[in-house]
């Protein structure tokens, strides 16, 4: 009896988990691109801005997220906000949320995706909505995105100032300013094979041309310590 009450509960809310409330043509939903990849989050907003790890939403705003993935199973999970949900290779997923007070929610992948999964947080920022519009207008500067791009995607790696962690250093590597080399790495990756433990996956896959040189300006810019290269 305890199983078919829990179970007729689900099946009752299920509806209501998965389908965006009606809303007037006045306040439709805000809708949101997820990208799952290893080992981080990306975000698209309507106007096609891009964030790394931290989404920005208006407080009590009704949230569409459109989950998806670049690379292996992900899932989306900010517990304040909703349950899980499988970021897919191929496969689209919806889910919506709202958040109701101004904060910050934080959030884990779901989903075992490597050797990185327990670096691959995620963070939901709900403010004002003249806070949320200069924020995603503040992508659109290339040093602003290049600099999550880095630290939401590289540094996980090769450390904050690029002088190695897990992956190998990088602030003296003058592989950080020839451009055909760099995103022939961020693209597709390194090592796929063997061995493992220098396996790199291609982290910028889908990434747009000018996410690809927000990073390398970023890079140049604050990163790299090397001499000057034509390369």
């Amino acid at each position: 009896m305890i199983l078919v009450i829990i179970a007729a509960f689900v099946l009752y809310k299920l509806p209501g988990i998965r389908n965006v409330p009606a809303a007037s043509s006045a306040d439709p939903p805000l809708v949101i691109r997820v990208d799952g990849h290893q080992f981080y989050w990306q975000f698209t907003y309507p106007d096609g801005h891009v964030s790394i790890q931290d989404l920005h939403v208006p407080v009590n705003q009704v949230v569409r997220v459109d989950v998806h993935s670049q690379d292996v199973d992900h899932s989306w999970w900010i517990p304040e906000l909703g349950g899980k949900f499988d970021a897919i290779p191929g496969i689209t997923n919806h889910t919506w949320f709202k958040a109701d007070r101004a904060g910050t929610y934080r959030g884990q992948c779901g989903e075992f995706c490597g050797v990185f999964h327990a670096e691959m947080v995620a963070r939901v920022v709900a403010e004002s909505q003249s806070a949320y519009e200069h924020y995603v207008a503040n992508l659109a500067n290339p040093l602003t995105l290049g600099g999550q791009e880095w630290r939401g995607v590289c540094a996980t790696c090769h450390g904050i100032a690029g002088k190695g962690a897990y992956g190998p250093q990088l602030a003296t590597n003058q592989i950080l300013v020839q451009k055909q080399t760099l995103e022939h790495i961020l693209l597709n990756g390194q090592n796929v094979r063997a061995p493992v433990a220098s396996y790199m996956p291609p982290v910028a896959r889908g990434w747009s041309a000018f996410q690809l040189k927000a990073l390398e300006l970023y890079l140049k810019k604050a990163v790299y310590k090397g001499t000057a290269s034509g390369g």
